[in-house]
């Protein structure tokens, strides 16, 4: 009878100890990094100057809808958040939202845009791997980094 008692009292430390376990951090799981995409280096100098800032300039005139993408500092403050001025309703950038992102829906064509698809001095347009890494941008909120 001691032994049933002993054993009965083990089993219930190991499934305790178990369940303790199970429920602890998970500081030994390996975790996925969140990739941290750079708007002053992936997007502006890599995308918006050599694709966009040709035409979205003003440099010796006004940029086409007012939108400047010459600098990093200027085309953030002309995108996140700001109005669309040739598509009423339309936010440019919408942090965290890449696909209700105006600038995403140009870049793509999208069947409902005013005027014609980004760039215009395309094609060829910009890459997927270049469009992928502005949504996922706009995906991470959109950091002014």
């Amino acid at each position: 009878m001691h032994v049933a008692r002993l054993t009965s009292i083990i089993t219930v430390a190991v499934v305790a100890s178990l369940a303790i376990a199970c429920g602890s951090s998970n500081s030994n799981t390996p975790t996925t990094p969140t990739p941290t995409v750079t708007f002053s280096t992936q997007i502006q100098q890599q995308i918006f100057t050599p694709a966009c800032a040709p035409c979205h300039t003003d440099d010796g005139r006004t940029p086409p809808a007012g939108l400047n993408l010459r600098a990093a500092a200027t085309s953030y403050a002309n995108l996140v958040g700001v109005a669309s001025t040739g598509k009423a309703g339309a936010t440019r950038v919408i942090a965290g939202n890449p696909s209700g992102s105006y600038l995403v829906q140009k870049l793509e064509g999208a069947a409902d845009i005013v005027g014609l698809r980004m760039p215009r001095n395309g094609p060829p347009f910009l890459t997927d791997a270049q469009v992928a890494l502005i949504r996922q941008w706009i995906q991470i909120g959109a950091p002014n980094n």
